[in-house]
């Protein structure tokens, strides 16, 4: 029988957009730090930065949908979107709609590039390794690294790039804090699935750390961000105002607590917790954004 052709409803869904903020948060970060540095900052490429990143992890959700349905990590059992295991999209449709999400990114990288200088080639090319071995370097436990380069340090730094002329080696210290925040979107995930993660034969962090030191772990990466910001804003590094992100202490306690609880309570408290780190990740990338346009305007 004849597969019927899919709305723009039905792939919006496939590529998950409500994950984009973990990819786009980082860039909006930045240049709202080089705004508070009183630099002069190229919004046109800045915001054509932002596009390039979103669409860069439209391809790489359902790139790694597609291996993780090829390799039984994802099962009818597995949490999330099920595109693949409903029998919604059939694999090669994943397959090709993501190389050609990868080919359309890859033009406007392309075209950023042009605008820019080689710097942000090689940057580029980093991000892209990022996407296409993600799935191989998640079932060998090193996938958490690989979000930290390719949603924090990387885009980060070519942001700061193609803004403002330039490599800024300080974005450093706004990747750490935001990066692990994302990272701890992936390990939360990790966490939840250990079980089906372990049937389908992968190594993940969370197998490799066990749970105890993984949920501990997780609550580093959501709470250290908090004395990272404070420390470099009480140096002058960054500027007071960035005191306004302990106003998303509140969420991250309570994503704290819920890893905890699972100590005792099971997977199931911790269904939602990626979902939920996400939106704390937002907040906290929010407030930061916010205080260096206020700090920028005063």
């Amino acid at each position: 029988m004849k597969r019927r052709k899919h709305d723009l409803g039905e792939w919006l869904m496939a590529v998950r957009p409500w994950s984009f903020p973990a990819s786009a948060m980082p860039v909006v970060v930045t240049l709202a730090y080089l705004f508070a540095c009183h630099e002069t900052v190229n919004w046109l490429n800045g915001a054509w930065a932002l596009l390039n990143i979103v669409l860069f992890h439209a391809a790489s959700n359902i790139w790694s949908d597609y291996f993780d349905y090829k390799h039984k990590v994802d099962t009818e059992e597995s949490f999330g979107v099920k595109i693949l295991t409903s029998g919604q999209f059939a694999p090669k449709e994943i397959f090709w709609g993501a190389l050609l999400l990868l080919g359309v990114a890859c033009l406007a990288g392309a075209g950023l590039w042009l605008r820019t200088g080689m710097p942000l080639l090689y940057i580029g090319l980093g991000g892209l390794a990022c996407a296409v071995l993600y799935p191989y370097m998640k079932y060998r436990a090193l996938g958490d690294i690989v979000i930290f380069i390719s949603y924090a340090l990387l885009p980060m730094l070519g942001t700061a790039y193609v803004a403002v002329g330039r490599i800024d080696w300080q974005t450093f210290y706004l990747a750490l804090p935001v990066g692990l925040i994302t990272v701890a979107i992936l390990h939360a995930n990790n966490t939840r699935d250990v079980q089906t993660d372990r049937r389908a034969g992968i190594h993940t962090l969370v197998m490799c750390l066990g749970r105890r030191a993984s949920v501990g772990l997780y609550a580093f990466e959501v709470l250290f961000p908090f004395l990272w910001i404070s420390y470099y804003a009480a140096n002058g590094v960054l500027p007071a105002w960035s005191l306004l992100i302990w106003l998303a202490l509140v969420p991250a306690l309570q994503n704290t607590r819920s890893a905890v609880r699972s100590f005792k309570e099971g997977a199931a408290v911790i269904v939602r917790l990626d979902e939920k780190t996400a939106q704390f990740q937002l907040l906290f990338s929010l407030l930061l954004a916010v205080a260096f346009v206020l700090a920028g305007y005063m």
